[in-house]
């Protein structure tokens, strides 16, 4: 246990760097289209993670940098990169992307925070229950649901809109 604490550090960016290297396996057309949407998600997941911080829902105990906390990693990498790949392998299918999340998210909240993170001294729950991370986390995939499918609505509008201005310029000359 003390001798895998020193390399903290090291599994975290590690564990960032491993996690992109998944990204051109998606495809490009993919990874571009879904690249906002992780962008969001991180974002959001930043945003929870400062407000955690002030409520002590729960603590990094590792960090990267006096000013880089050790969610940095973790939320810029794997976080981020599984939502992509989660969206790319279910999106169009809400009911299996539900599930796909509830699984992903359960190994998240009850294996990897509960037996590993919190083992090996990096992060651990303190004022947040397990279950209220759950659903957190859920509330999360509903946003990063939304979201996706707003930037698909909006993609739709802009290739329609071209469409028809395309054939009102052929009309005026």
């Amino acid at each position: 246990m003390v001798k895998l604490m020193k390399y903290n550090k090291p599994i975290l960016i590690l564990m960032m760097f491993l996690s992109w290297l998944t990204v051109p396996l998606m495809g490009k057309n993919a990874s571009k289209r879904l690249f906002p949407a992780g962008i969001f998600i991180a974002l959001v997941t930043r945003w929870e993670n400062a407000i955690a911080k002030k409520r002590k829902w729960w603590w990094w105990y590792e960090k990267l940098h006096p000013r880089l906390s050790g969610s940095f990693p973790f939320v810029w990498g794997p976080f981020m990169v599984s939502s992509m790949w989660i969206l790319k392998l279910t999106y169009g299918k809400f009911y299996r992307y539900l599930i796909v999340n509830l699984i992903v998210d359960s190994i998240f909240t009850y294996i990897l925070v509960d037996k590993w993170l919190t083992k090996w001294g990096i992060a651990s729950l303190v004022r947040m229950k397990k279950l209220q991370l759950s659903l957190l986390l859920f509330i999360d995939s509903l946003l990063l649901y939304g979201f996706q499918t707003l930037i698909e609505k909006v993609k739709k509008l802009n290739k329609y809109r071209l469409k028809i201005g395309g054939e009102i310029l052929r009309k005026e000359k």
